[in-house]
């Protein structure tokens, strides 16, 4: 079975943390929610708290197929400054057998550590200038081998459908598509 791991940090906006966690259960993907904080009772950006599964402090990344990291503000900066958070990013960064997923503004926590050198990516439009490193391609989502990244809310869920796509193959993707009535409007992207 594959494993991922999503980030959750006071802040995260909701949506673009829960949906990936939704879609991926879905797919049958043991899905640990991991609160960076050192309480599993995190608020989002938007007033609505979610117990996590477990402390990221707490975490062996070696055993993850997939990290996530949700945008939101200020819950990307909290993300910027774990330590976890950074471990878990580099050691996915260099196996490329463990995808690497961000969204929003997450995707600038990647271009911090220097994880986005060279490759493509996409972010929210009001952080396009914290994408350094990267080539932007100003689309909704943007897969350069282990690397997915999204621009947003809007699109969370091909976000989460492509997570689906990248852990647990083209099929899987299109069959959850249906089943949420996304049927016809999600195009899985290729590497």
């Amino acid at each position: 079975m594959k494993k991922a791991c999503v980030f959750f940090a006071e802040g995260t906006e909701e949506c673009e943390a829960l949906l990936p966690v939704d879609i991926l259960r879905r797919a049958g993907v043991e899905v640990q929610i991991a609160s960076i904080t050192q309480n599993l009772w995190v608020t989002s950006s938007h007033g609505v708290c979610i117990k996590a599964d477990v402390l990221a402090d707490e975490l062996c990344f070696d055993d993850f197929d997939a990290i996530v990291l949700p945008g939101g503000m200020p819950g990307t900066n909290h993300l910027a400054q774990s330590p976890a958070v950074k471990k878990a990013a580099r050691l996915a960064s260099s196996r490329p057998d463990v995808l690497l997923a961000a969204i929003c503004a997450a995707p600038s926590v990647l271009a911090g550590l220097g994880l986005l050198q060279g490759r493509k990516a996409t972010i929210h439009r009001a952080f396009a200038d914290r994408l350094t490193g990267a080539h932007d391609t100003n689309s909704p989502l943007a897969l350069d081998g282990n690397l997915l990244t999204g621009w947003g809310l809007g699109a969370s869920l091909a976000f989460s459908l492509q997570l689906v796509c990248c852990l647990c193959g083209a099929e899987k993707a299109a069959e959850i598509a249906a089943a949420v009535g996304f049927e016809g409007s999600y195009q899985p992207e290729h590497a």
